[in-house]
């Protein structure tokens, strides 16, 4: 076979989550690009890795960008909705966001894709990435972004990295350890999840047995749900997909699986070793809830398109690739610490970045929890959940430019779980969303240092934040609870805190007027009731109509910014009308609207 030389603008090398809003940002720019996938599946955590209850970004005004396009989408393409877990507000089949990603790929002229290859070799020319080497062909490129699930690429370029633990002498950080100890040695990195997709067969459904893996030892999962169990349908419902699929990622005595974690970096045959024993970890773990709750659960058949190997059990039941967490982690111009996500003294967002000059150097945000996985331990840190909308969310904060860059390789971007963060910040930095807000970045500042012909290290953030602004499918930046991206002054307001980082308000809320949409969501029904206040941002509502509902209570949450402050000034008693969808598994009457609210008044 020919060795192929192939010439790109831009090369990602990753098909993951950053990786692929990385490509599609890039071309959609105008530069020529090559996207190199490990696997048949773009999407990484997303898809491949079967993660299809994304968390973070949830709130309205947050879902903007290739992450807002891809819930729309979503939507458009599952008749079903989204609406069917607990533990996240958004549950999907990743057959469907797999094409969907797929279809937006393959729409883009100028973005070719190569699937089920990675990288053997990086060129370079002095300090400069130029391209990389393939088993059946070399990709030449100005700009190279890596988009590895473990930041494989930082490693064979030499770029520095970290990996493991950072103390609280180096950061300052609030919840990191003061000395090495069992923990950081024995998990140096968060623990990845191998996810199996499971089957609800419905009552007296005989699902087949799930057969036993070599290494089993069903006694670790004891007391996994102990505090889930209720009717039995609390824990399965966690990650309840359409059509009765059943997403298995528990972390409480569950599928996390961080057996001597080093073995992922040390070399391909120990890597091969820790997946497989991950993948019989979680074969174990589907096999005892089976055994526990009945074969009307079992494995689902024919999701993912080939398992990991011929002797993989299956079917297609399990993802491709386990769900990392944390990966080789660059030393970047800047790192995110964990100062950095959390809220400002007595507000509900963290602080703007900037550089030593002042400037805003946001590019990319995200709001959820901080939360670690370290089998078996509680690992506690310092608070960032808020309440809002009825709900606890996370502190909005946002990811500086300079996460992304190299200290001093030039040709070179981070766009994954990889960009320059502590291992305490990584908690939040590493979920679905803002990784793909992360990737996005990453691909407008590629194309831009192409179009430019200036390197990462040189091009102007206010140039990448304003293409980022002005983009036909534009993310937020700066974080504004309010003022989703339809409002007519969401530019005005992104542009202006962006330009006065003093002025921004420490609430999350900027001094535009709500604009209340007539528009009735696909999916809402109406409903009428008598709401009850518990606490500050805890409510209930006790259903009249329709009356196949009537008597029962449903906790009342939102996602929509002028509803969750019309929720605040409502009292014990009030009669509401309103639009909004049932969430069985969570309990919840999620509102998109109230029509009109009652206020009884004495004779």
């Amino acid at each position: 076979m020919v060795h192929q030389t192939l010439t790109a603008d831009v090369l990602v090398v990753g098909g993951g989550t950053g990786g692929t809003a990385a490509a599609i940002q890039a071309a959609r720019r105008g530069v020529q690009t090559v996207l190199v996938s490990e696997f048949s599946w773009l999407g990484g955590m997303l898809t491949s890795a079967g993660v299809c209850a994304p968390d973070g970004n949830e709130l309205a005004a947050f879902q903007t960008g290739l992450w807002g396009a891809f819930l729309q989408e979503l939507r458009s393409r599952q008749p079903e909705g989204l609406n069917h877990s607990w533990v996240s507000m958004f549950t999907y089949d990743p057959r469907v966001a797999a094409q969907l990603f797929t279809d937006w790929v393959q729409a883009l002229p100028n973005l070719k894709w190569i699937a089920k290859r990675v990288p053997i070799e990086v060129f370079k020319a002095g300090n400069r990435i130029t391209g990389v080497r393939f088993s059946d062909f070399t990709v030449n490129a100005q700009i190279t972004l890596d988009a590895t699930e473990l930041g494989d690429l930082l490693a064979l370029a030499e770029v520095p990295y970290r990996w493991g633990w950072e103390l609280q002498s180096e950061f300052g950080e609030p919840s990191a350890p003061v000395a090495h100890n069992e923990l950081t040695r024995q998990y140096p990195v968060q623990a990845p999840t191998w996810v199996a997709m499971m089957q609800d067969f419905g009552e007296g459904g005989e699902a087949p047995e799930i057969p036993t893996p070599p290494q089993e030892n069903p006694n670790q999962f004891i007391g996994a749900w102990e505090n889930y169990i209720g009717d039995g349908e609390r824990f399965v419902n966690y990650g309840r997909l359409p059509g009765g699929l059943l997403m298995i990622n528990w972390p409480i005595k569950g599928n996390d699986y961080g057996e001597d974690l080093g073995r992922l970096v040390v070399s391909e045959a120990s890597r091969q070793e820790f997946l497989q024993e991950a993948l019989w970890h979680t074969q174990s773990f589907v096999r005892f809830i089976q055994t526990h709750f009945g074969r009307r659960y079992g494995l689902a058949e024919n999701i993912f398109p080939s398992p990991l190997s011929p002797n993989s059990p299956g079917g297609g039941a399990y993802a491709l690739h386990p769900y990392y967490r944390e990966s080789r982690r660059l030393r970047g111009l800047t790192t995110l610490r964990e100062q950095d996500i959390l809220p400002m003294a007595g507000g509900k967002v963290a602080a703007l970045p900037r550089d030593a000059g002042g400037q805003v150097t946001a590019v990319a945000l995200g709001n959820y929890a901080n939360d670690h996985h370290y089998p078996g331990v509680d690992f506690l840190l310092a608070p960032k959940s808020i309440r809002w909308g009825g709900r606890w969310t996370g502190t909005p904060f946002t990811i500086p430019y300079g996460c992304l860059v190299p200290e001093s390789t030039e040709g070179l971007l981070a766009c994954d779980k990889n960009i320059s963060v502590s291992h305490i910040a990584n908690g939040s930095t590493r979920l679905q969303p803002v990784v793909m807000n992360i990737g996005q970045a990453a691909g407008m500042a590629a194309a831009l240092c192409v179009q430019l012909g200036c390197q990462p290290q040189d091009l102007p953030v206010g140039r990448l934040q304003e293409s980022l602004l002005k983009d036909k499918v534009a993310p937020s930046i700066a974080p504004l609870f309010n003022l989703p991206s339809q409002h007519p002054d969401w530019l005005h307001w992104q542009r202006y805190y962006l330009d006065n980082p003093d002025a921004y308000p420490s609430s999350g809320n900027c001094p535009a007027a709500f604009v209340f949409s007539s528009l009735k969501q696909p999916l809402a029904d109406e409903f009428s009731g008598v709401f009850h206040y518990h606490d500050t941002q805890t409510y209930t509502i006790t259903l009249s109509k329709p009356t196949s509902h009537a008597g029962q209570i449903w906790k009342l949450i939102t996602l929509q910014p002028e509803v969750d402050q019309q929720l605040l000034t409502y009292t014990e008693g009030q009669s509401l009308i309103l639009w909004g969808y049932l969430n069985k598994p969570g309990g919840w009457l999620v509102v998109e609207k109230v029509i009109c609210h009652v206020v009884e008044t004495g004779n």
